[in-house]
């Protein structure tokens, strides 16, 4: 039976540079997984409490996603499981962090504005971590750039192989629809954001006049001469060359309209791995191992403001998670039972009694988890690759309302214990340094501060070059480092020592004075000697 269960799922994360329609897509998938009734909540509230992946409140008002959402639901006999991603750069980190808990990846590119930087660094990760991945090119219904073109920028940019699953009939004010390569359908475009599109018509045979009368003569042959090409040019679609990271399938579409998002869905659960294994400290766990094991990639607070619930995302690596069930919490070194597990529908959660591997468990948590920490039946171990953070902007955290400082203090270690932000204190005076990747952090930390927490504050610019966690065997040296550059030196949120230097160029010459210490540029614990 558990052999079942893990043939039948597909987890996933969907990436992309910010505007492509990731989150449009999200939803038109849900729609076609029968998760939500009515396409067009993301944009819109008239649609009332529809589940949409933006729940915070400040994504609704930006009209970005800034925090990762799971989503489940039932496709087809598959249990498919969506981790839409935040595409604005200042959040980065968390995609890169989700990426760990996928097994496959769909990366939305918009066809009017093609492979854009954020893009290429999304697919730098994917790269890495041999992740397969499958290509959407949206927006077909607008005056977008040569399909052949597309294909040859994502192919040069982003160091792919591509082969078109499907292909464009027209682009923009002449777009016709699609010819969907690999189930030889013909589907034909309508506008339709509400609704499943059904204008669906079997064509084995491109010669059949069948095509002439649905789509004109003209565009037609086109499309002939089109399939004649791909085949000549394109790599023949491979499976395993697909699952191996080499090949990537294309799709073409547009998500607002519904459009081509079933034959991309289809062709997914068919074509995308089941969980895959997963590297430990001491050895790769195979998703069919009888015992559980899981690592926890994300942690959100107040995910429902209503309640100040603090959960930490579990991704289930092999065995059976169980409700109620002691496991092992190798960092803690002691066992922890979760009697209200939660799978996720967006900002929807429901109880579970069991998970398998590939799915996502939230486990609400009491300060207990830290992102990358590992749950066992008893074996100790640590899963690799969990990315850590590295903090480009530093400002300082200032109190605008004293009454309101316990709010303030519980606040910004929750926030940061999400991951994201990093807080290094520096004595005397308790001054709270907040350190982030980019600008737009510290906008939502100022409004979750307020909004959850009712906490206000301002941040003021600091002059930082890098925050470098330090360590050496020689104590006496370690002392005399600490004494010399006191006013230098923080504890982060674990009160490990951080030194915060100016400019480069400081940073290298007190590194050529102090041998002895060994600087750490990333905050992951196991390179910063914490137990």
């Amino acid at each position: 039976m558990r052999q079942d269960e893990i043939t039948k799922r597909r987890t996933f994360g969907i990436i992309s540079h910010p505007d492509a329609g990731k989150t449009t897509l999200t939803e038109k998938l849900l729609l076609f997984g029968g998760a939500i009734k009515t396409a067009g909540a993301v944009k819109s509230n008239k649609f009332g409490k529809t589940a949409t992946s933006d729940f915070m409140e400040i994504e609704k008002q930006r009209g970005i996603s800034v925090a990762t959402s799971v989503m489940g639901f039932e496709y087809d006999g598959y249990k498919v499981n969506i981790l839409d991603t935040p595409g604005h750069k200042d959040f980065a980190e968390d995609t890169y962090r989700t990426l760990t808990a996928v097994d496959s990846v769909i990366l939305v590119i918009d066809s009017v504005k093609g492979v854009e930087e954020q893009t290429r660094k999304l697919m730098d990760v994917c790269r890495m971590r041999h992740t397969p991945v499958i290509v959407f090119i949206n927006k077909m219904d607008r005056e977008g750039q040569d399909p052949y073109q597309l294909l040859d920028s994502i192919e040069k940019e982003l160091s792919i192989h591509t082969r078109p699953l499907s292909w464009p009939i027209g682009i923009g004010s002449t777009f016709k629809g699609v010819y969907n390569l690999f189930e030889k359908q013909l589907q034909l475009f309508s506008p339709n954001k509400s609704n499943i599109s059904e204008d669906v018509f079997d064509i084995e045979n491109l010669n059949d006049v069948e095509l002439d009368k649905r789509i004109g003569k003209d565009a037609a042959n086109q499309l002939r001469e089109d399939v004649e090409l791909i085949d000549e040019i394109y790599e023949t679609f491979d499976e395993t060359l697909y699952r191996d990271a080499y090949l990537s399938p294309v799709f073409f579409g547009s998500a607002l309209n519904n459009f081509g998002v079933k034959e991309l869905l289809d062709t997914f659960v068919r074509i995308a791995p089941s969980p895959l294994s997963r590297e430990t400290d001491k050895r790769e766990i195979l998703a069919t191992e009888e015992n559980f094991t899981g690592f926890v990639f994300k942690i959100h607070a107040n995910l429902d403001p209503n309640h100040r619930d603090r959960i930490a995302f579990c991704r289930i690596v092999s065995g059976k998670f169980e409700r109620n069930k002691f496991y092992y919490h190798t960092r803690l070194d002691k066992k922890l039972r979760f009697s209200s597990p939660v799978g996720f529908m967006a900002n929807e959660k429901s109880i579970l009694d069991e998970a398998y591997p590939g799915d996502v468990v939230g486990l609400y948590d009491t300060g207990n988890f830290k992102i990358g920490d590992s749950l066992s039946e008893g074996e100790q171990l640590s899963f690799k690759g969990i990315p850590s953070f590295s903090p480009e902007i530093f400002k300082e955290l200032i109190n605008k309302d004293p009454l309101k400082t316990k709010q303030l203090e519980k606040g910004i270690r929750q926030l940061t214990d999400e991951g994201v932000a990093q807080l290094f204190v520096r004595q005397p005076g308790n001054t709270k340094i907040i350190g982030t990747v980019g600008e737009l952090q510290f906008e939502v930390i100022q409004f979750r501060l307020l909004h959850e927490y009712g906490a206000s504050c301002i941040f003021q610019h600091l002059n930082f070059y890098k925050a470098c966690w330090f360590t050496s065997t020689d104590k006496v040296m370690l002392n005399k480092f600490i004494t010399q550059k006191s006013q230098y030196i923080t504890v982060d949120k674990d009160d490990r020592p951080v030194f915060m230097a100016e400019s480069e160029w400081y940073l290298k010459v007190v590194m050529q004075n102090f041998p002895n210490i060994e600087f750490h540029f990333t905050s992951e614990i196991k390179k910063v000697g914490d137990n």
